[in-house]
């Protein structure tokens, strides 16, 4: 069982997403935007946030910066961006993850993606070597 964190200002997007992940088995927290995420996060590290982009008061990039800037593990663990956003994966790459998804995704593309993040995190790919 995993520790997520869904920080999103839309109840009807967060909602179904919580579901979801309780019947996969996952304990879920929410907030409704990133100073809020941020509270959570102090609270207890989650092995996982999904992170709404555009929130009022902090957005999902600022959020995230602010994990980094921290370096006090936050920075490690990995988000999952999730909006309608144009350019989500250049805004991603500036947040530093490689897992996002553009609103609307499928029910299964979200748990393909979600499980590879979270795989991500439980079992970290070895560095490779330089040649």
């Amino acid at each position: 069982m995993s520790d997520v964190l869904i920080v999103d200002d839309n109840i009807d997007i967060a909602e179904p997403l919580r579901q979801i992940l309780e019947m996969e088995g996952h304990q879920v927290r929410m907030a409704g935007d990133g100073l809020e995420g941020l509270d959570s996060v102090e609270d207890a590290f989650p092995d996982i946030i999904l992170l709404d982009v555009e929130m009022p008061s902090l957005s999902g990039p600022e959020m995230a910066k602010r994990l980094q800037v921290l370096n006090t593990g936050r920075e490690k663990i990995p988000i999952v961006l999730l909006s309608a956003t144009r350019d989500l994966r250049s805004i991603a790459g500036r947040v530093g993850t490689p897992y996002y998804l553009e609103k609307p995704y499928s029910i299964d593309r979200f748990l393909m993606v979600f499980q590879a993040a979270l795989n991500d995190r439980i079992y970290p790919k070895p560095k490779e070597k330089a040649a």
